[in-house]
C-alpha cells in the first residue's frame, strides 16, 4: 500500500503534463498575418469534379478511378461537388415541380434533387457510397499528391436537416414565424430556391455549430479545404470568425469562395475566388461584344479592389454548363484561347468535368447523366499548359507568381509578359474571328510550347496570327 500514493502521484504528474499540452495546442491563436496560401497552393491548378455525372455508376468509386489520369493531365486540387445526403422534402423536380408533385412513381424516382440541399453536414450522400468510401478516395488522391476540397453549403440546408426540427430558431422566419426559402433582398423576393431553408446568421449558436461541423471535416476526416457556396451571403464577420478557427484545425487549409467580394479576400478569410467579372468579360469578347483591348482596362480597376489573393479563371462550370450553355454555347471557336488566357493570367485555372472530353452537352442538375468520356481530346492541351505551370515560376498563384504586364496597344490582339525569379512567359492571343497583324514589341527568342520549337522573333517583326491562334512562349 505504501507505493500507492507513489503511483497515484506519478499519474497525476503525467496527466496533468498532457493536458498541459493538449491545453497549449487548442489554445493556438491565429491572426490575418498567419493566413497565407498554403505553399502546396503556389502552383497548383484545381479540377471541378461533378460526381454523379462522373462515370455511369455515378458514385465515389467511379471518380476514385479517374484520379491517375487527372494527375497526369495536371490537376492539383480536386473539388468536390457536394457530397452530403440531399433532402427529400421540396426536393426539386422539373420546372417549378418538386419531386412529390410528380404522379408516376417512377418518373419521381429519375429526380435526385440538388446537391446544394443538403440533408445533414456530417454524413455523405448514400447515392455516392459510405464515408469509407469517400476516405478511400480521399487516400487515393494524397497518394497521388492531390488535395481535396469539398463544396460547402453554409447559406442554407435542406428541408429535412435535422437542424430544423431540433433548431428552429437557427433559421430565417417571417413575421409569421415560418421558416422560409433564401430572399434576395435587393428586391425582396425569393431567389426561387424553395428546396432549401435559410440560416439565420444573427444566431451565435448555429454559428458556432457551422464551424464545428466545418472542423469535423478537416480533422475527423482529412480534407484539405473548403469551396464555399454562396460565400457573399453570409457576413464578413462570420469568415473573420470561422477563418482563425479553420487554422487550429488544419493550418494549412485551402479556402475558395463562390463570391466576387472584396472584403472576402481583403479581409484575409479567402485565399481565392471566382473571377466572375472576368468570365463575362471574355465571354462577351468571344461574342464580338466587346474587344481584347477591354481586358487592360478591366485589370486596373480590379487590381485597385482586390488587395489579397488571387481569382479562379474559368470557361465552365457547373453554373455555367447547365444554365448558361456550353463553353461552346458561349464562346464558339474561341474556346481554347480564352482557356490559355484562363491558365497562363495572375490566377488559377479551372477545369471543370467533362471539359477535356471535350463535352459538347449541357448536363442536367436534379437527374442522373453522364458525360461518357472516350475520347480525351483535350486532355494534352491541358497537360501542356499545366506542366508550364508547375515548372515556370511567372505562371505560379498569387504572390509566388509573376505580375501580369501587357506589352502590346491592340484592339484584337491581348499580348502579355509575366516573369518571376528569371522565369518568364509571353502571350500573344488573338481573341477575334479575324487575322490579326501585329508589330513584334521587342526581340523575342523562347520557346513555343505548343509547337515545341524555338522561336526567333526581332523588334518591330510582321507578325500575323490566324483568327482565336494562340502563342505561348517560355524561356524554360
Amino acid at each position: 500500500m505504501k507505493y500507492i500514493p507513489f503511483i497515484l502521484l506519478t499519474c497525476f504528474l503525467w496527466t496533468c503534463k498532457n493536458d498541459v499540452k493538449n491545453t497549449s495546442q487548442e489554445s493556438v491563436e491565429y491572426t490575418k498575418d498567419d493566413f497565407v496560401l498554403p505553399d502546396w497552393a503556389k502552383n497548383a491548378t484545381i479540377y471541378e469534379a461533378n460526381i454523379r455525372h462522373m462515370s455511369e455508376e455515378g458514385n465515389f468509386d467511379g471518380l476514385t478511378q479517374q484520379l491517375p489520369r487527372l494527375k497526369e493531365m495536371g490537376m492539383d486540387i480536386i473539388w468536390l461537388m457536394p457530397i452530403h445526403p440531399i433532402s427529400m422534402i421540396k426536393r426539386k423536380a422539373k420546372g417549378d415541380l418538386n419531386v412529390e408533385d410528380i404522379e408516376d412513381p417512377e418518373e419521381r424516382e429519375l429526380y435526385l434533387g440538388s446537391p446544394y440541399s443538403v440533408a445533414d453536414y456530417k454524413k455523405v450522400n448514400p447515392d455516392y457510397g459510405t464515408m469509407d468510401d469517400f476516405k478511400a478516395l480521399l487516400k487515393t488522391a494524397h497518394d497521388l499528391g492531390q488535395k481535396v476540397i469539398i463544396d460547402w453549403v453554409p447559406n442554407h440546408t435542406g428541408w429535412d436537416n435535422p437542424w430544423i426540427t431540433e433548431h428552429p430558431e437557427w433559421y430565417t422566419q417571417d413575421s409569421l414565424g415560418n421558416i422560409i426559402d433564401p430572399i434576395d433582398y435587393n428586391t425582396g423576393k425569393s431567389w426561387g430556391w424553395t428546396d432549401v431553408a435559410d440560416l439565420n446568421y444573427d444566431n451565435k449558436e448555429m454559428r458556432a455549430a457551422m464551424i464545428e461541423t466545418m472542423k469535423f471535416w478537416l480533422t475527423d476526416v482529412g480534407i484539405d479545404g473548403f469551396r464555399v457556396d454562396v460565400a457573399h451571403g453570409i457576413p464578413q464577420d462570420f469568415w473573420d470568425e470561422a477563418t482563425p478557427e479553420l487554422m487550429k484545425a488544419k493550418k494549412d487549409v485551402f479556402l475558395l469562395a463562390e463570391s466576387e467580394v472584396p472584403s472576402n479576400r481583403n479581409n484575409k478569410t479567402f485565399h481565392m475566388d471566382y473571377g466572375w467579372a472576368f468570365h463575362h468579360l471574355i465571354n462577351d469578347i468571344a461574342k464580338g461584344h466587346k474587344k481584347a483591348s477591354a481586358i487592360d482596362s478591366f485589370m486596373i480597376k480590379d487590381n485597385e479592389t482586390f488587395r489579397e489573393g488571387f481569382h479562379m479563371y474559368f470557361t465552365s462550370n457547373h453554373d455555367e454548363n447547365t444554365w448558361a450553355g456550353t463553353v461552346f454555347d458561349r464562346m464558339g471557336d474561341a474556346d481554347k484561347v480564352m482557356f490559355v488566357l484562363c491558365s497562363t493570367f495572375d490566377g488559377m485555372p479551372l477545369v471543370y468535368s467533362g471539359m477535356e472530353e471535350p463535352m459538347t452537352k449541357r448536363l442536367a442538375f436534379f437527374v442522373k447523366d453522364n458525360i461518357g468520356f472516350k475520347n480525351y481530346a483535350y486532355a494534352d492541351f491541358f497537360k501542356t499548359l499545366f506542366d508550364l505551370k508547375h515548372k515556370n515560376q511567372a505562371l505560379w498563384n498569387g504572390e509566388y507568381g509573376g505580375k501580369y504586364k501587357s506589352i502590346l496597344k491592340h484592339d484584337h490582339v491581348f499580348a502579355y509578359e509575366r516573369e518571376k525569379n528569371g522565369d518568364k512567359v509571353v502571350c500573344f492571343l488573338n481573341l477575334s474571328d479575324k487575322p490579326q497583324t501585329i508589330k513584334v514589341p521587342y526581340d523575342i527568342q523562347m520557346e513555343d510550347i505548343f509547337a515545341e520549337e524555338k522561336v526567333s522573333w526581332s523588334e518591330g517583326q510582321a507578325l500575323t496570327i490566324a483568327p482565336w491562334q494562340y502563342y505561348v512562349l517560355s524561356n524554360k
